[in-house]
């Protein structure tokens, strides 16, 4: 019995291994919640921006026209992005050691080209839409939330299975806010707040707490 006992721990300590070695396990639910908080508090002052813009009778969702509301949502997105960075590397590094797992392997790097080439498209795309005005300015929530999610399908293979699922809800959320464009703040929200809250408490609960 005690044989079989330790052939079972060995044939674990080779897939918990195996498991390392293929995949990036040092994702931490708490960046997912940070940025989901960090993504509702930026919904919120956009929200306020845009308001202030209909005050004149303009519609936001139209095309924007006006430059300087304009470069103030692209800049609250460029520190958006950045805070939301900011934590995901700060919650994946303490992750990372208390697992004794190194920070930059060839996993890592592989997860992030994957997950890097969908969003550098994405982004092309959306400035894309800005640069031409084509009136489409309604698009760009949706747009974010499908290349996101199309991101997130693509590196999951290198990483917790949990994120291909989160992945398939931005895509799912992205198409129908298409169909939405009036409410594409909302669906943004939604799927950058919630979804990466509700993400992240699965992922703490499911990975990281001590039981």
């Amino acid at each position: 019995m005690s044989n079989q006992q330790e052939q079972l721990n060995a044939l674990n300590d080779i897939r918990k291994m195996m498991d390392r070695s293929s995949r990036f396990i040092s994702l931490s639910g708490l960046s997912g919640i940070f940025a989901g908080v960090t993504a509702l508090v930026s919904a919120y002052f956009a929200h306020g921006l845009l308001a202030e813009y209909a005050k004149d009778g303009a519609d936001p969702y139209s095309g924007i026209g006006n430059s300087l509301i304009e470069g103030n949502i692209m800049l609250l997105g460029a520190v958006t992005f950045m805070v939301a960075l900011f934590g995901a590397t700060l919650f994946t590094m303490r992750q990372s050691r208390k697992k004794n797992l190194p920070i930059w392997d060839k996993t890592a790097k592989n997860l992030l080209i994957n997950l890097a080439i969908p969003l550098l498209t994405g982004g092309v795309f959306i400035l894309a839409l800005l640069y031409n005005q084509l009136g489409s300015y309604g698009l760009i929530a949706p747009s974010c939330l499908l290349f996101y999610g199309l991101a997130l399908l693509n590196a999951g293979k290198y990483t917790y299975s949990d994120i291909r699922f989160l992945g398939i809800c931005e895509i799912i959320l992205g198409l129908i806010s298409l169909f939405n464009i009036g409410y594409g703040l909302y669906f943004w929200a939604f799927g950058f707040g919630i979804l990466h809250i509700l993400y992240g408490l699965i992922m703490y609960f499911k990975y990281e707490r001590v039981k």
